[in-house]
């Protein structure tokens, strides 16, 4: 079984986990697609869609799903996003598609988390996949040094800006042993509009795609 069969089978088995007639928060990427798929099946059974990234929400309305702007919205019941690595207390690093401050707010307003991978995002250590930090432009050599003397190695994502309006440093060589204090830290960092350490609002749910089928860690 290839990858992508492993990220569309926990994909799809993410919509015995919504209830019908409810707004469903999205997230971004190449899990979150096969999401948007899965959710097409069952448009007619929700009330429409929250969306974290310009990208998922052209791909949610191409397939006729009504999306809702957040603001109109005080709480819905379940967001379903995917994560570049994840541990075993649900703790991830978010942000390889540059759509982390966004997917950080849609998950804070929902009441559930539901994060799908693949089987090759799980870790015990987060930190080997290089840790996003969203950063307002004029900020971005001064956030590059204060994350130098926190160990890391930041490297400003050539070319990109994220919906925003912002730039991406991707910090390396972190092993993130205590992520949600890691998480505050840099999110103190003058300039920093949020890091890729989703630690402080954990998944609540994971669905694991395996050759071996889906696994659910609750």
């Amino acid at each position: 079984m290839t990858q992508d069969e492993m990220k569309k089978n926990a994909a799809w088995a993410a919509l015995e986990f919504i209830p019908r007639n409810t707004v469903v928060g999205v997230g971004t990427g190449s899990t979150v697609n096969h999401f948007i798929d899965a959710l097409a099946s069952i448009k007619h059974d929700i009330t429409g869609a929250v969306s974290s990234s310009v990208q998922s929400t052209e791909k949610l309305k191409a397939l006729g799903i009504a999306v809702l702007d957040l603001n109109s919205i005080d709480s819905f019941s379940v967001y379903v996003d995917g994560a570049d690595e994840i541990n075993a207390h649900k703790h991830m690093i978010k942000g390889g598609g540059a759509a982390l401050t966004r997917e950080k707010i849609v998950a804070a307003v929902a009441e559930r988390f539901i994060c799908i991978v693949d089987e090759t995002k799980q870790v015990a250590v987060l930190g080997k996949f290089p840790l996003p930090v969203e950063v307002i432009p004029m900020a971005a050599a001064y956030v590059a040094r204060e994350l130098t003397k926190l160990g890391g190695r930041p490297v400003l994502r050539d070319g990109v800006t994220t919906d925003n309006g912002n730039v991406i440093l991707d910090v390396h060589d972190l092993a993130i042993s205590k992520p949600a204090d890691l998480e505050q830290k840099i999110n103190n960092i003058v300039g920093v509009v949020t890091n890729g350490i989703f630690a402080q609002r954990a998944a609540d749910m994971v669905l694991v795609g395996t050759a071996q089928g889906t696994q659910v860690i609750r």
